[in-house]
């Protein structure tokens, strides 16, 4: 599954850049490249989060769970947006209190180091978003964000570390205020990323051009006079429809019952990403 395989390189990705940051930190003894190894440690335990979730949403509905273990896929992105903006915190508040304390200049090659986890973020952020995009999955989005979010945090980190040698009594300042800056962008980051997730969770409809969608399909199937109510909610990587159809009042039960399975039927062709619809007659005055 894609999501799945999205999810695995990510999580290679983050683990390789772990080491590399918290190595080439203590070496170099950059205080921002040892804030962007820890954010780095969320991250694999994000992936590790987030690869579950998938693997549980995948699961079959049973007798407990008649829709489903979707919500899943939801809760693990709800997750990771707490855990990176918890994270960020820490870190910035960590970070602050060694402003008062003796400063220091960073190699060169610290700048190298985030330099090149940056180029490697920004690569996978790029394929992890197509496939979100794809899957419209929250979880993958949030992990694309946070992938985002490296991306530019390494390479702020590489542009001040780098500058840092030609900025004369400033340049111990730089490494530290990278390190905040990092932090902040990283809890709003945080704090959007929950925002989104939790709508989805609350059941929030789906968006106007699935909506439309949906109605422009129910409206073509035979016999289908008007839609009365449509609602669209997403649970995990999949969709649940509930859509109420006016037909001719005059018409028997049987029939009915036929035109509601015909709009059924349509929508599951039509929407691969629907899991299950839920069909009422309405007579038409």
């Amino acid at each position: 599954m894609d999501a799945v395989r999205a999810a695995g390189w990510g999580l290679g990705v983050n683990f390789a850049l772990m080491i590399v940051k918290l190595v080439g930190g203590i070496f170099t003894g950059s205080s921002a490249l040892i804030a962007d190894a820890v954010n780095s440690i969320g991250d694999v335990a994000s992936a590790l989060a987030v690869r579950g979730a998938l693997g549980v949403a995948q699961i079959e509905e049973d007798e407990d769970h008649p829709y489903g273990h979707t919500k899943a896929e939801s809760i693990a992105g709800l997750c990771v947006s707490l855990l990176v903006t918890f994270s960020a915190g820490l870190l910035a508040i960590e970070t602050a209190k060694r402003l008062g304390g003796e400063l220091i200049v960073p190699g060169k090659i610290a700048g190298v180091i985030a330099a090149v986890c940056a180029i490697a973020k920004e690569v996978i952020y790029q394929y992890t978003h197509r496939v979100a995009n794809r899957l419209r999955s929250s979880s993958l989005q949030a992990v694309a964000w946070d992938h985002r979010c490296d991306a530019i945090g390494s390479g702020f980190i590489a542009v001040s570390l780098l500058a840092a040698p030609y900025l004369g009594s400033a340049a111990p300042w730089v490494d530290p205020i990278a390190a905040i800056c990092i932090c902040v962008m990283l809890m709003i980051a945080g704090i959007r990323i929950f925002s989104a997730t939790a709508r989805e969770l609350m059941d929030q409809q789906a968006d106007a051009e699935m909506v439309n969608e949906a109605r422009q399909i129910a409206s073509q199937v035979g016999q289908v006079i008007d839609v009365e109510k449509l609602r669209i909610r997403k649970s995990g990587l999949e969709y649940f429809v509930e859509i109420h159809i006016e037909v001719d009042g005059k018409i028997s039960v049987s029939e009915g019952h036929r035109i509601g399975h015909d709009v059924k039927d349509a929508l599951l062709i039509e929407m691969p990403r629907v899991r299950d619809v839920h069909v009422h007659i309405e007579p038409h005055e």
